[in-house]
């Protein structure tokens, strides 16, 4: 069985309240895996996947970019404090930072096995992440965003995946192309799932409006979370 328990951490910005989820049973330091959240904030969503990290033997932390307390209760909320980062990659990239080095700080946590997965809003925050030259193993980005910081170049260490719409909206095929020649130009490790018939948000069942190209996929949610699992087993050696 899970433990999950809140998780009150500090960081540029802070305090952020985040939720760690440990396996019931474990004997020595495990791998641990950040989850990053949407635009509207950390929520449920997100602790349940951090629950499920643990339930396949990792350390889950479902961690908080905005700041305790600070949760888009509506959409026009949401995209207000996403564009606060978005307009401010350099803060995302040091709250990122902040919430690695607080997971590696974990005494359940092997620091050199970390890796953190993301979803939409989160998958471009584990993306710059990579971007920075963190050596984090590796980062899964699912239905994430791709544009590019205005920040210096670094070389690319940690493995990237990317679990993809093809038919999302906010993310067309040009923009994926320009993402891979920017990876490749930085010597990153990368893969990409993309999925017929897909649009964005595919993983959440709250995700409703096909006709904006925002739906959840249960079928392709299901594939996409089985090939995090696989990327994570490579990263970690198992």
């Amino acid at each position: 069985m899970t433990k999950r328990q809140t998780l009150i951490y500090d960081g540029p910005g802070g305090p952020f309240e985040g939720t760690l989820s440990l396996p019931d049973v474990r004997t020595e330091p495990l791998p641990g895996v950040l989850v990053v959240h949407a635009f509207g904030g950390q929520s449920e969503f997100d602790s349940k996947k951090a629950d499920d990290l643990a339930d396949m033997g990792y350390v889950g932390l479902a961690i908080d970019l905005y700041g305790q307390g600070r949760r888009g209760s509506n959409p026009d909320e949401a995209r207000a404090l996403m564009g606060e980062l978005t307009a401010d990659r350099m803060a995302l990239r040091r709250r990122m930072q902040a919430a690695l080095e607080t997971l590696r700080a974990r005494p359940e946590v092997d620091a050199a096995k970390t890796a953190a997965i993301g979803f939409c809003f989160g998958g471009k925050s584990v993306l710059d992440l990579a971007r920075s030259g963190s050596d984090i193993l590796g980062v899964a980005s699912f239905h994430g965003v791709y544009d590019a910081p205005d920040l210096p170049r670094e070389n690319i260490s940690a493995k990237i995946l990317l679990l993809h719409g093809w038919d999302d909206p906010l993310v067309p095929p040009e923009t994926t192309l320009a993402l891979t020649q920017e990876l490749d130009a930085a010597g990153a490790d990368w893969e990409i799932c993309a999925y017929s018939g897909t649009g964005h948000a595919f993983t959440n069942p709250a995700a409703q409006s096909p006709e904006t190209g925002m739906a959840h996929h249960p079928r392709n949610a299901a594939r996409a979370w089985a090939r995090m699992g696989d990327f994570l087993s490579e990263l970690f050696g198992e």
